[in-house]
């Protein structure tokens, strides 16, 4: 993207595989120093510091104790990217936010109401954000579909679905060698853990947090048998033989939303399968879904036969480039830096990057980073309930019915901004 006059300051904290990757990732952003980098672990600290110096010639401070970065690098920072474990991200956000510091989260279930409520008093309070790091807002895929939503194509959404399904059975039953918090979270959790891939692309679509909130989250588990069986097949598992997962293998949670949509969203990690986000969206003209063999799509009267009763699905692939969201239209025009999950990694950050430089509020703020996170930890009461319903705080305290005028932008994601890629305004 563009060049950018300033350069931000940032610090990094969480260097395990996922930490690593986004930092590289941040240092290939316009704009961007990375001034300290912070692990518990000290060689991955160290490991993160070196991958500082090899790409800019510079050494960061490095740290084993985020809170003394926070306290000897606080004032002299703009931003720290955090991607620590799911349990600890929002309590180092909110105390980067106190420190001064826009914070860049790794996506993540809340643990509690009370760490969403506190990231969102902390920015309001301190008039920093909190960006979640949702890269699946910036997918190609969910960009072009957002695209054609807004232009009516699907007609009025009625019902979204998504989820994480995804084989992790080796990363989460190898959490003690590999140092990865999933495993205690599998171990003693049991809900929709890990809900903010395809709920966040879903969120935007119906105008979550502007004009429209979630209201009841419902929850229930199946049984957990996944990860037992594969870790007798692993000798080098012995010790958790016997040890009892509490999260179901499959986690079905419905949403329901204050303008009538239902979401309905599936955790699947723990049995073999190929990946998938399952993504669908349907309303009262069209339907798209995610299919295991090419995506689909049919609207009526537009794709495919115009005559007749014919509802044959088209291949969203064939149509995709028409719809193209004129993000991905330049991102694809310029070359795209493909990093991290095909480019997305590379638009979110850069998005992040924006907001800081612009002293704006980012495309995924606070009260979206809380209502999104809430999910988790509102599913574990709803499963433990056998599948109540559960209400969602209004975690913007009504302003959700009128909110102060969004950012335009070319990273904006309540509408489509076609204004801001017209070559004379990307040139200011």
């Amino acid at each position: 993207m563009d060049e950018q006059a300033k350069t931000i300051r940032v610090a990094c904290i969480g260097l395990g595989p996922r930490g690593l990757g986004q930092m590289k990732e941040l240092l290939n952003v316009p704009g961007v120093g990375v001034c300290a980098v912070c692990d518990q672990c000290e060689d991955r600290a160290l490991e993160g510091a070196a991958a500082v110096e090899e790409r800019t010639a510079q050494r960061p401070a490095i740290y084993t104790d985020y809170r003394r970065l926070l306290k000897k690098e606080g004032e002299s920072l703009d931003a720290v990217l955090c991607c620590t474990t799911w349990i600890t991200h929002s309590r180092i956000a909110v105390d980067a936010m106190r420190a001064g510091c826009h914070v860049a989260a790794e996506v993540g279930g809340a643990a509690s109401m009370g760490e969403c409520w506190e990231l969102v008093r902390a920015s309001e309070e301190t008039g920093k954000f909190c960006m979640l790091l949702e890269n699946c807002c910036y997918d190609r895929n969910e960009m072009a579909l957002f695209h054609m939503q807004r232009q009516g194509l699907f007609g009025e959404v009625v019902h979204c679905e998504g989820g994480y399904r995804h084989d992790l059975r080796e990363e989460i039953a190898f959490g003690r060698e590999n140092r990865h918090g999933r495993l205690a979270n599998f171990i003693h959790r049991n809900g929709e853990l890990y809900p903010t891939h395809q709920l966040g692309p879903i969120a935007k679509l119906l105008g979550i947090n502007r004009g429209n909130r979630f209201l009841t989250v419902s929850s229930i588990a199946g049984k957990a048998r996944g990860l037992h069986e594969y870790i007798q097949t692993q000798p080098r598992l012995e010790y958790l033989k016997n040890q009892v997962f509490n999260e179901g293998d499959v986690v079905d949670t419905t949403i329901t939303c204050a303008n009538g949509e239902t979401i309905h969203l599936v955790h699947d990690c723990s049995l073999p399968r190929p990946y998938s986000r399952g993504y669908a969206l349907q309303g009262t003209r069209g339907i798209y879904q995610e299919a295991p063999f090419g995506n689909a799509i049919f609207i009526e009267g537009l794709l495919g036969k115009k005559e007749g009763w014919d509802h044959s699905w088209e291949k969203f692939d064939d149509h995709r480039e028409k719809f193209e969201h004129p993000l991905w239209a330049r991102y694809l025009d310029e070359g795209v830096h493909f990093g991290g999950h095909g480019g997305m990694d590379f638009l979110v950050l850069s998005a992040f990057v924006d907001a800081v430089l612009c002293g704006a509020t980012p495309p995924i703020d606070v009260y979206d980073t809380a209502a999104w996170m809430s999910v988790t930890a509102l599913s574990e009461q709803s499963v433990a309930l056998g599948g109540a319903p559960v209400p969602v705080p209004d975690f913007t305290n009504g302003r959700w019915i009128d909110r102060e005028p969004f950012r335009r932008g070319i990273y904006c994601l309540e509408d489509v901004c076609g204004e801001c890629f017209l070559e004379s305004n990307l040139k200011n």
